[in-house]
């Protein structure tokens, strides 16, 4: 960075009134964020392992470091870990002294090695939020999109540093649980697994049709999805309840019957339902189980070995 711009950095540190940002690592979403946090006025340091990767940052009113000890020297305020992994977050942090840091992880965990790390910062003196991340790069600092970070630890943390969570997309707290950001996380990202298993099959099954309009087919099946997503509130109820008939209008004895016409349709385009059959074998189990009258919410318990 040349004498005019840290000038330049000074003079706006001074004068911000926003709370100072350090973040370490600028993929794709460390350098969306680290946008909408100079967009919103935060005075923001950064470091990343490939120094070049920071420049255009730099002309843009960031400070740049030049090695994580270096950037966390000065932070004030929260430092976010945007990097490869949680091993490159221990490798990052090394050394380094972290007594009194607040440090906010948003680098992709599963929720028992976000409670190690949340432990590991703990020990070592610093504040630990962890964070999952439910938006992609161009989600970030476009509020319209939708996009927001589920957050877990510290709740103290999170409350102070709001203000600043919330710049670059939503923020949703979901508990002092280090690891219940990574789980929400991770849950929804499973969903999102299995709907597109469903999408795929479905394109599968009407793609050899040839005068079959896929777009038309598209907004049919989005719609179709969209209605469907209720079943989730009838299954968080069921499941607190404990009564698994609560609510039923398709009962598991009916849908287990229409898998064959679904399997029997499936070969007859030559389609593959391995995507499917699994599902498919835990609804026949449940109703062999005699619990026909009941709606989806008992395979749970199968996934669980219950």
């Amino acid at each position: 960075m040349d004498n005019h711009t840290s000038s330049q950095h000074t003079s706006s540190e001074h004068t911000s009134s926003k709370a100072p940002v350090t973040l370490l690592g600028l993929g794709d979403m460390g350098t969306a964020l680290a946008r909408a946090w100079l967009t919103a006025g935060h005075p923001l340091t950064v470091w990343n392992r490939t120094p070049a990767k920071a420049g255009p940052l730099a002309a843009e009113g960031a400070r740049v470091a030049a090695s994580p000890a270096e950037a966390l020297a000065s932070a004030t305020g929260p430092v976010v870990l945007c990097l490869l992994d949680d091993d490159s977050v221990g490798e990052t942090l090394d050394g380094i002294d972290l007594t009194g840091k607040d440090l906010v992880d948003l680098t992709t965990n599963t929720p028992a090695r976000s409670r190690l790390r949340a432990a590991w910062a703990e020990e070592r003196g610093a504040r630990f939020l962890d964070g999952g991340i439910m938006a992609v790069p161009p989600m970030i600092g476009r509020p319209e999109t939708g996009g927001y970070v589920f957050y877990s630890g510290d709740r103290a943390l999170f409350e102070r540093h709001r203000e600043v969570l919330e710049a670059p997309t939503g923020a949703k707290f979901v508990g002092e649980d280090a690891g219940h950001a990574a789980l929400h996380d991770i849950a929804l990202l499973s969903a999102m697994t299995g709907m597109f298993a469903g999408i795929t099959h479905a394109f599968a099954l009407v793609r050899p049709e040839k005068d079959l309009d896929l777009a038309g087919f598209a907004a049919l099946l989005a719609q179709w999805l969209g209605a469907m997503t209720g079943m989730t509130h009838e299954m968080a109820a069921q499941l607190e309840s404990g009564d698994y008939t609560e609510g039923v209008t398709s009962n598991l004895a009916m849908m287990s019957a229409g898998n064959d016409a679904l399997l029997a349709t499936a070969e007859g385009q030559s389609v593959d339902p391995r995507l499917l059959t699994p599902f498919m074998e835990l609804m026949r189990r449940r109703v062999t189980q005699g619990h026909g009258e009941e709606g989806l919410a008992g395979t749970v318990g199968l996934l669980r070995g219950e």
